[in-house]
Formats: structure tokens, sequence, C-alpha cells
């Protein structure tokens, strides 16, 4: 919309749409630089936070073990006995090229890279707390210490509902105006092409606020069926929402109209092993994070049929986990089922394999299970004789490392291959949970919105997921909200 709004007499500085974690590192670093900050929550207060408050809030970042990270971390007893390796750039960028096949943006990577531990200690030094995250990503060993594996290790104090509740409380401190139920729709512009401001729908009626910078952190289309049955094919209509309701492309759409380019892949996306049966089971607010169901690699996983259809140990699940929602999606009925025998039950994360109302069937025996769950009954016999017999047992088992303990079948189990041997047995049905979408509009590095013909489209900048480039058929845990915390900053030190 072209508007001839004098700029003397805008609104505020910087408009910031959004409410999750970019969007609220933008108005932080817009703010702490003497701006005047509006930041646009399409969702009402009780519904705020965008897809991070459903996170658990961890962060991937570059460090060099323990000691480096206690200027960071909020201190723990168990530090003293804990073993946390460190996590190098080569080693961060090899992971994203590695899962995204090498189609992730180079410039964009190594800025994530370079900037995302500074970034952290710069959101601690705002009132944002930090901590090692025992609970996700360790395991405590017979003599009582912990070790941390995955290159994954720092998380919010609080997950996701404790980010939000920092971020929320650190933006007021600095004069942020925090609006709830303000859904931006349009994009303000004047004559020259420059935005200027954003059109808004709230419970009162239409209206416009005009800034002299955008910075666009609204999410990408996950919970939009039309648009992810358009750009991730058909059967997507069909996945569960994990997050918040409200990301429905509204934001790319209103770039896309003033001649933005697009950016990043379309065609893939977050996506993981949701609970598939339990009541309530997307955008559920109070069990949020709780309803993945992330032990796979411990297990087996088999369709209806009782066949197993993927690698369940090809790597650590923090590079796998985000590309196997799609894969179950595929199966008959969208639906599949983690199975574990009773040696490995203990070892399933807590927060997730016994949250109350958790989808569950028990049994004494395997041909029982399948009758309980309604698969095929031989199908699902055989496949566990044929897993159990391959299994190569002169490697030990060893959860915290790549241990090569492989089951020699199709297709294979690569590491953590444990026999279904000992009952009681327990399958948990999953099915296709979607987190965040991977296309949005095309920036430069610093958020700035370029147009078709690669220049800035004045006064626009975006953050988080609307930021296109950094991830493609898949990404390494951590990484979406790292991403959203440098391009944030780097967004609101320009607006």
């Amino acid at each position: 919309m072209n508007t001839d709004q004098n700029q003397t007499n805008r609104d505020a500085d910087v408009i910031v749409v959004g409410g999750g974690n970019a969007a609220f590192t933008a108005a932080h670093a817009a703010a702490t630089r003497g701006r005047s900050v509006i930041l646009l929550e399409r969702g009402s207060e009780d519904m705020a936070g965008g897809n991070s408050f459903y996170t658990a809030g961890a962060t991937r970042i570059v460090h060099d073990g323990l000691n480096d990270l206690k200027s960071l971390v909020e201190e723990d007893p168990r530090h003293a006995t804990t073993v946390v390796p460190p996590y190098s750039a080569d080693e961060y960028r090899s992971d994203l090229e590695k899962v995204t096949e090498g189609k992730n943006d180079p410039e964009l990577t190594e800025v994530l890279i370079e900037e995302i531990t500074p970034t952290l200690l710069w959101l601690k030094s705002l009132g944002l707390k930090y901590r090692l995250m025992y609970e996700r990503q360790a395991y405590e060993r017979s003599d009582g210490s912990h070790l941390f594996w995955g290159g994954l290790h720092v998380g919010n104090v609080g997950g996701g509902e404790g980010m939000i509740e920092d971020h929320t409380r650190v933006a007021r401190e600095n004069g942020v105006d925090v609006r709830y139920s303000h859904r931006a729709q349009e994009l303000l512009t004047d004559k020259s092409g420059k935005v200027t401001g954003v059109r808004v729908e709230t419970p009162e009626g239409e209206l416009e606020l005009h800034a002299e910078s955008v910075v666009m952190a609204a999410g990408g289309f996950e919970a939009n069926p039309e648009w992810r049955k358009e750009y991730l094919g058909e059967g997507w209509e069909n996945a569960k929402v994990r997050g918040t309701p409200y990301n429905q492309g509204d934001m790319i759409a209103a770039a896309l109209k003033i001649g933005a380019a697009k950016g990043g892949d379309f065609s893939t996306c977050h996506s993981v092993q949701w609970d598939a049966l339990c009541e309530n089971n997307e955008s559920n607010r109070e069990l949020t994070n709780r309803l993945t169901r992330q032990s796979y690699f411990l297990g087996v996983l088999v369709n209806r049929d009782g066949e197993r259809f993927l690698d369940e140990g090809a790597d650590f699940r923090n590079y796998t986990y985000a590309k196997y929602g799609k894969e179950i999606l595929r199966q008959p009925g969208s639906i599949a089922y983690q199975v574990f025998d009773s040696q490995i039950r203990p070892m399933l994360r807590t927060e997730e394999y016994d949250m109350p109302g958790i989808s569950v069937e028990t049994a004494d025996t395997i041909g029982e299970l399948a009758d309980k769950l309604g698969i095929n009954r031989e199908g699902f016999t055989t496949t566990v004789e044929a897993f159990n017999s391959s299994i190569d047992r002169s490697r030990d088992f060893d959860p915290t490392i790549k241990d090569g303990r492989s089951a020699d079948v199709t297709p294979p189990k690569s590491n953590w291959a444990v026999p279904l041997e000992e009952g009681p047995f327990y399958a948990f049905p999953v099915t296709c949970g979607i987190t965040f979408t991977f296309g949005g509009v095309k920036t430069d590095t610093h958020g700035r919105v370029l147009n078709e013909q690669g220049k800035w489209i004045e006064g626009l900048f975006a953050a988080g997921e609307m930021l296109g480039g950094l991830f493609s058929e898949n990404y390494p845990g951590g990484t979406g909200l790292a991403a959203g915390c440098v391009f944030g900053r780097r967004a609101g030190c320009l607006a």
C-alpha cells in the first residue's frame, strides 16, 4: 500500500512484526541504541511468543568446553563432574553443510558461526538466562558424572516459556511498546518504494502504524494448510502444527507483494516425530515440546505393515530428528510406532515419554503388541526377528558416541542397535509434527530484504524463520534459535 505519510509523524522509529525470539532480539538491539520501538504480536498476551514459546530453548553455539561456558550458563552443582566436549566453528560449519546437503547460504552461515556466542553473551548481559541442558543433551554415566553429546549443550532457563518471559521483561525495561492482538498484514510504502510502516488488524479495527524501519520476524507458513500443500506437497495439509497457530505466511505474502525476492527452500521444512493420538496435540501451550518423541534412535520405528522404513541410528538425534517427520507422513495413515523393550525404556527422555496423556501401548510379547496396535502381526514379528539376529553384538552399546553397534538389515540401523528381547514391550504412536518452514524472503547478511534485482527494499528487514537461505532438507538442532538471535540483533542494529 502506497502512502505519503510524513516521517516526522511516525509512531516509532522501528516497528518489529512478531513476538518470538528473533523479534525480541531485534527489538532489544534497536531499543538499546536509543530507537523507539513498537513490537506487534498477533496473539493475545496468553497466546504470545510465536514458535519460540513451544521450544526447549536449545541454542547451538561455538565454545571451547565447560570452562568456556561458565561465563554464560547458570551455576549447577553437577558442573564439577560434567564433561562438555568443545564445539568448534569448523564443526558448526560442517554440520550445517552436511544436514542441508550443501544448500546453506555460505555467507549467512559464516555470520551465524562467528556471532552466535557473543550474541548470547550480549543477551545474557541484558537479562536472559541460560543453562546446560542436562535432561536433553547428556547421559549420566555409571560413576555419576555426566557427558554431553551432539554439539548442542546450552538452552534457556525455563525452556521456551522462560525465554519469552525473559525477552518480554527485558523489552519492557528498555522501553519497547509491546502490543498484543495486533496482526500486521500489509506493508506501507512511499512513492519511492521505501517501507514506511504496516497496516494492522486489532480487536478495535484496522489501523496504520508508521516508522522509519520495519523488521519482519513473524515466522514462516507452517500453520497454513493451503500453503503447506502448495509448497511442500500433497499430504502436508495433514501434518500437526507443533507451535503457534499464527504463522500463516502473512508477512511473507506482504513482502512479496511489494517486490521482495523469495529466499531459501520453500519445498522442505523442519518436521519431527510427534505424539499421534494424544488429545490436543497441536499448538499445546501446556505440554509444548513434550509432545515430541526424540528417543527413537534407541529403538526401532515401524509402520502399519510392521516394517522398518529408515535408519533410526544414522547419526546423533540432533542431526536427524528434524527430517524424520516427513518420512512418517509418507507411511500408510501417516503414522508409525517407536518400539522399545524393558532394557531401553528407562533411558527414554522422562519429560517426553512420561508426559500426562501420552499415547502408548504395552504388551508382554511382540505379537501381542502388534495386535494391540492393530498393525500386521506377521510383518512386525518378522521385522523384529530379523533385526535382533542381525545385530553386531561384538560392539558395546554407548549412546554418547556413534558406537557402530549396527543391525545388518534393510534399512540398516547404523548405531545403537539393541535387540528387542525383554518384555514388556512399549510402542509409542507418532505422526508428523511440523515445526517451521525453510522458505522466506531473501536478505543480505544484515537482514536487509532484497528485491529480485538484489537491491535493498529501503526500510525493510527480516529475521528468524522469515529469513530464507540457511536451511534446506534438514537442520542441526538449535540453529533456528541461534539464527534468530544473530540476525535479529543484526537487523535491530541497523533498523
